[in-house]
This record gives C-alpha cells, structure tokens and sequence, in this order.
C-alpha cells in the first residue's frame, strides 16, 4: 500500500501510528515533496467512488488563496484533477491506496473497516 502524507500534519501522524499499529506494511511518500500527478488522482478517483471535491484540502491556505471555494463548481473534473496535480499542498491528506481501494483523510473507523482491522 502507498501512504501519502505531509509529515508536519498531525492527521498524518495519527494515520502512521495506526497504520504501524496494526502493523500494517505501506511505503511513505510525502506529498509536498513528491505530488501525485494527473493519471494517479485520475486512478485514485476513480477506484475511491468518492466526489471529486474530497480530494481537495478544503482548510489549506492555498485552497483559500485561489477562492475554489468559488471556482470548482464551475471547473470540469479533468480541469479539477489537473489542478490537484499542480500543488501537493492542494490535496487532502493521508491519502492510503491499495489495489483495491483508495482512503482519503484520516477516520480510523471508515480505514478499519477496510483494512479488516477488529
């Protein structure tokens, strides 16, 4: 499985420890560092079934600068995907991504549900 994070979040943080918790094997990946690009949100979207709009951080700072409060009604989902790809700061984190499906931000009851944790 792939975690991305941002490591100075402390959702992250929670999410790691759980994850090592319930000694669950995952490769890190740091989303300012590293940004998912277009086919990869495109793919996480698709397998997630959620709205597109849960993708983005709706409480960053960067989110806010550029008003998509305002403008993602009015944006395309290819338009939306391209600009999550611009900006890792843009995206909603952790995101976990496995073969089967795809968690985004933290709620530990809906990740062990999924990860079949008891």
């Amino acid at each position: 499985m792939k975690f991305i994070c941002y490591p100075k979040c402390t959702t992250c943080k929670r999410a790691e420890d759980y994850l090592k918790g319930q000694e669950i094997s995952f490769t890190k990946r740091d989303i300012k560092e590293e940004n998912p690009n277009f086919a990869e949100l495109e793919a996480w979207y698709k397998v997630s079934g959620l709205p597109l709009k849960r993708f983005f951080n709706t409480s960053g700072l960067k989110y806010k600068e550029l008003s998509l409060k305002d403008k993602l009604p009015h944006m395309t989902e290819i338009e939306q995907l391209k600009l999550l790809a611009t900006d890792g700061m843009l995206v909603k984190r952790p995101i976990l991504v496995s073969d089967k499906f795809v968690l985004v931000g933290f709620k530990e009851k809906e990740w062990e549900e999924k990860l079949d944790q008891k």
